[in-house]
């Protein structure tokens, strides 16, 4: 029996590679998940490739109530309650010194990580079954700062504190809350962060990165899967209200 047999799951930020990796573990454990995202195209390749028994997928932006509660309730009425959820949407936002940092993208940035996150715990925990697990995609960049990357960074706090409140509330129902904190992962959003980065560094970012992590290499997503496949499985029955870096090393 896989450790998420029978158990009902929703994964936003589907169509990326942590997303689609983690989706592909959760189906091999038993589980049946919902992936969310606002790509179709992606959606429908990984239902496919996962199979429709097990897999189903919802076009919406986190960052709608209207959208967000609809698919949480969409993923009930297919499956039943749920009993894990995965916000894992995420958007990189720019980098720039806070005098040239574009208000819109810093609204929209905090909109995709904080309010997303907020409106699946908001939505989504009435509709848990007991003893299920919430899992936010925070990042290494939330326990650290960095010079331009105001939006980002900033969110990736925010989450961490946002957790902490749920998991308080959550408790009570032996719901567990918890952040994951990936570092670089060798995937097309690092790599379009390295494009940016590598212009303002003045030398290639992906060396730069794997030179400051002491494993020195960047993740695979599968490896944050694995580790996300921990905090939603009753591994992690006595863990909550906690920070899980994956990053290598970077944040020690």
């Amino acid at each position: 029996m896989g450790q998420l047999e029978g158990k009902v799951c929703v994964l936003t930020g589907g169509a990326g590679s942590i997303g689609a990796a983690t989706a592909r573990r959760f189906v091999d454990e038993g589980a049946s998940v919902m992936l969310v995202d606002v790509a179709e195209e992606p959606l429908r390749a990984a239902v496919a490739a996962l199979g429709a028994q097990r897999a189903a997928y919802e076009v919406a932006d986190v960052t709608r109530a209207a959208d967000v509660a609809r698919f949480m309730e969409r993923t009930v009425a297919r499956w039943g309650p749920l009993d894990v959820i995965f916000s894992n949407a995420g958007t990189m936002g720019v980098i720039a010194p806070i005098a040239e940092y574009p208000e819109e993208v810093f609204d929209a940035t905090l909109a995709v990580h904080v309010r997303g996150a907020f409106l699946c715990g908001k939505y989504g925990l009435p509709l848990m079954r007991d003893g299920g697990s919430i899992i936010i995609t925070s990042s290494v960049a939330g326990v650290r700062g960095d010079a331009g990357v105001y939006g980002y960074i900033t969110a990736k706090h925010a989450q961490v504190g946002l957790m902490r409140c749920l998991a308080k509330e959550a408790a009570a129902r032996a719901i567990r809350v918890n952040t994951i904190h990936p570092g670089p992962v060798d995937n097309g959003f690092q790599r379009g962060v390295e494009r940016n980065l590598t212009p303002i560094l003045g030398r290639d970012a992906t060396a730069f990165f794997d030179e400051i992590i002491p494993l020195g290499r960047h993740a695979q997503p599968d490896e944050i899967a694995r580790s996300v496949l921990y905090l939603a499985s009753d591994q992690s029955s006595f863990t909550t209200g906690s920070l899980l870096m994956v990053d290598g090393g970077m944040s020690a």
